[in-house]
Parts: structure tokens; C-alpha cells; sequence
């Protein structure tokens, strides 16, 4: 493992640092829901759906990794199976934030901290734009002189996810912080958590 990873060019790999970093700053669905889940929960909260999001995006590595991304390309009933699975269970959430009074009762914490975890890997895994995103962005940098494929795809996903994982919990906490300022309106952050998970189930469908 070592060996690949100081096969890759050094100038290579700063590229690819630079376009996970720039991809993840860029808003798209993870990107949203983490802020969603901070805004609606406070800063425990989003960090927790953070680590869901890059927990979801371990197994996409791994799939990557196994090839069996590809299953998705071959069979595109698939694609929309998960693809409406994943818009659905959004809908699902927004319809639980609108109806939220916003407030994180006492003894609520852990509970909530938990079902942010499980939201955001649920939600990750899925939206196969995900998958595919991860299959086609990596192995454009691997180079088959370096080493088996699938051990370079886990290098560079490992660093995809290292870097992905740091800003999601700084933009989880973040998201928190702004909604701790905002808590006298516990009800507009309830209906906003609602209004950017409905926006991303019909994204997630029309796109």
C-alpha cells in the first residue's frame, strides 16, 4: 500500500487533492444536507450527519474498488430503483422537519445525534450519482505502472475521503452555529431543513 502511494506523481496528487477539495466546497446534495441537518439540530447534529455522509461514501470506495460500480452503467433499472428510493426517503424527511417544532428536548440529544448518523449514510448510499461519481473521478488518476488498480483506488479514496470528511464536520458545525444564533425561530429552521431536503429529493429525480 505504500508502495502506490508514493508511486503517484507528486504533482499529480496535488491535483487530485485540489479537485476533492474544490468538489467539496462546490454545494451539491451531501453539501446540503449536511448544512440541513446542522441548521434543523444544532452543531452535534450536522457533525454527526457528516460522518453518516463520509461513512456512505466508504462503501462507494469499496464498490469503486470491487468494480461492481459498474453494475449501475449496465444496468440503468438499477440506477433508477436507488435513484427513487433515495428521493423517496428525502421526502420522508422533509415531510418529518416541516412537522418539527425545531427544539432539541432534554434527553433528545443522543437520540437525534444517532439518527443524524443514520440519515446521512442512508441518504449517501442512497444516490447512485454518488457511485458513479466516485468510479469515474478517481481512476482518472490512477496509472496502471503503480500497481493493482483496486489498491490505487483505495489510496486515492482514502484521501478523497480524508479531505471530504474534514469539511463536511467544519460545515456540520458551522451549520449548527448559525442555527444556534437563529433558535428564537425554531419554526422557520424547521420548515427551512424541510424545504432543502424536499429540494434535494426532486433534484435527485430530475436531474
Amino acid at each position: 500500500m505504500w508502495e502506490v502511494l508514493t508511486g503517484f506523481d507528486l504533482a499529480l496528487l496535488a491535483a487530485f487533492i485540489g479537485a476533492g477539495l474544490l468538489l467539496n466546497i462546490t454545494p451539491g446534495a451531501d453539501f446540503v444536507f449536511v448544512s440541513a441537518s446542522g441548521i434543523s439540530g444544532g452543531a452535534k447534529v450536522g457533525m454527526a450527519a457528516a460522518l453518516g455522509i463520509n461513512l456512505g461514501i466508504v462503501l462507494h470506495i469499496a464498490l469503486a474498488a470491487a468494480g461492481l460500480s459498474t453494475l449501475l452503467i449496465a444496468w440503468p433499472l438499477a440506477y433508477d430503483i436507488i435513484r427513487y428510493a433515495g428521493a423517496a426517503y428525502l421526502v420522508w424527511l422533509a415531510w418529518q422537519a416541516w412537522r418539527s417544532d425545531g427544539i432539541l428536548h432534554e434527553g433528545r440529544a443522543v437520540r437525534h445525534v444517532t439518527r443524524a448518523l443514520r440519515r446521512g449514510f442512508l441518504t449517501n448510499v442512497l444516490n447512485p450519482k454518488t457511485a458513479l461519481f466516485i468510479f469515474a473521478f478517481i481512476p482518472q488518476f490512477t496509472d496502471p505502472v503503480i500497481g493493482p488498480l483496486w489498491m490505487q483506488i483505495v489510496v486515492l479514496g482514502t484521501i478523497f475521503l480524508s479531505v471530504g470528511l474534514v469539511f463536511s464536520l467544519c460545515l456540520g458545525a458551522a451549520a449548527g452555529m448559525f442555527a444556534h444564533v437563529l433558535r428564537a425561530r425554531t419554526g422557520l429552521l424547521s420548515r427551512l431543513s424541510a424545504i432543502m431536503f424536499g429540494g434535494l429529493a426532486a433534484r435527485l429525480v430530475w436531474d
